[in-house]
């Protein structure tokens, strides 16, 4: 099988949390067979050994407006969401002036590019089977899904890594686009996300076709590694507080400051207050790694529009779970899909039963090694990347 993905971002060093994933999923194609051809809607087109890149034929417009909109960012900071501010539905269908904005010139000015652009690859490729847009802003792409289905007879699909995060009534990160205002979901052959209860959610809105596959974790990338000791205590990586401030307080904040004789420690930004709580510097990914692997427990908190909606995955607990971490977690609805709570994951609904499990693991080394190595085991059987590519081309050639 031979696919076109237009990606979100191939460049490692911006700030775009999925596209590590998105380069152990298209590594996985290439492992169980597949050809990848990978444009970048972000940045640099990026060779790899798994992949064969094309050029990004918006990358100069696309940094002006990156720059640009990051001097805005610090003039205005945008207003991190939580889980209990709430939108009417003439909230959902609202943009703002800069939202509508930019939609409307990358409608006009770079869309046409992209037009161009892929109608090049495909003439140059005609043995492409089908065309995937990869957690690119939706909206920005309007008439190209359609275009490049009737003109090549090829299924055109959306894979949405951020659902149900990314979807109008959620109104997305305040870091990201809202990408759904204007769009027309009718014009792909399906669409496929992250997550098993936003299938719903996505019919919705009019989505014809909706599947769902998971995140993961390359057990090769997200391998255990020997630590001279395991001088944290209690570990949590992961940026902002957005969707899940609450669960911050409660298994970091509150736990840090009544448990003085454990050390916690965090790498992240935006995290507020974090309490007694060491901030560990970021070096590189190598390094946060050996944080995980440093850490006699590591943290799980996932933010509440993923742990709210059904089989709404994200990568942490599968990258943790590969490391042979022993995780502990805030409630997240379907998690029991993925790992067996108790024996591959602990879930505490408390900050009172944080601190209760938190000293009973850290007093039974035993019982922390067991569960880690639990859940590696369900990563390698279950939960690899080369799993998750393998899911996608099964669904692709239900439409070929």
């Amino acid at each position: 099988m031979k696919l076109l993905v237009v990606v979100s971002s191939l460049d490692l060093t911006q700030p775009f949390s999925a596209t590590p994933a998105w380069w152990q999923l298209l590594k996985g194609l290439y492992e169980i067979g597949a050809e990848v051809i990978a444009t970048p809607y972000q940045g640099p087109a990026i060779e790899s050994l798994w992949w064969r890149a094309e050029r990004n034929p918006t990358q100069w417009q696309g940094d002006v407006f990156k720059s640009v909109r990051d001097i805005a960012r610090i003039v205005m900071p945008p207003k991190q969401v939580q889980m209990d501010d709430t939108h009417s539905a003439d909230d959902e269908a609202t943009e703002t002036f800069s939202d509508k904005t930019v939609r409307k010139l990358a409608q006009t000015l770079t869309a046409p590019l992209w037009r161009r652009h892929l109608d090049g690859i495909l003439r140059t490729d005609p043995d492409i089977d089908a065309v995937i847009f990869l957690t690119v802003p939706l909206n920005h792409f309007n008439g190209i899904p359609q275009y490049l289905s009737e003109r090549y007879q090829k299924p055109v699909f959306y894979f949405d890594g951020d659902v149900p995060a990314s979807l109008p009534n959620m109104k997305g990160f305040a870091s990201g686009f809202r990408i759904y205002q204007g769009a027309d979901v009718s014009e792909y052959t399906a669409f496929i996300s992250n997550s098993k209860g936003g299938e719903e959610l996505l019919q919705q809105l009019g989505v014809k076709n909706t599947h769902t596959v998971w995140y993961g974790a390359d057990p090769d990338v997200f391998s255990p590694v020997t630590v001279t000791t395991q001088d944290i205590d209690v570990f949590f990586y992961g940026h902002g507080r957005e969707y899940r401030s609450d669960w911050i307080d409660n298994m970091i904040t509150k736990p840090s400051q009544e448990l003085s004789d454990y050390q916690f420690a965090v790498r992240g930004t935006r995290l507020g207050d974090i309490g007694k709580t060491q901030m560990l510097p970021y070096l590189s990914f190598s390094k946060l790694r050996e944080y995980s692997c440093r850490s006699k427990i590591n943290l799980c908190i996932t933010r509440g529009a993923h742990a709210s909606v059904y089989g709404s995955s994200s990568s942490r607990p599968f990258e943790l779970s590969a490391m042979g971490a022993c995780i502990v977690a805030n409630p997240y609805s379907g998690l029991e899909e993925w790992f067996e709570p108790d024996k591959e994951v602990i879930i505490i609904n408390s900050a009172e039963e944080a601190k209760d499990r938190y000293s009973f693991l850290l007093n039974n080394e035993t019982e922390r090694i067991a569960i880690g190595n639990a859940a590696r085991e369900r990563v390698l059987k279950q939960h690899t990347f080369r799993h998750r590519a393998q899911e996608l081309v099964d669904i692709i050639n239900m439409y070929l």
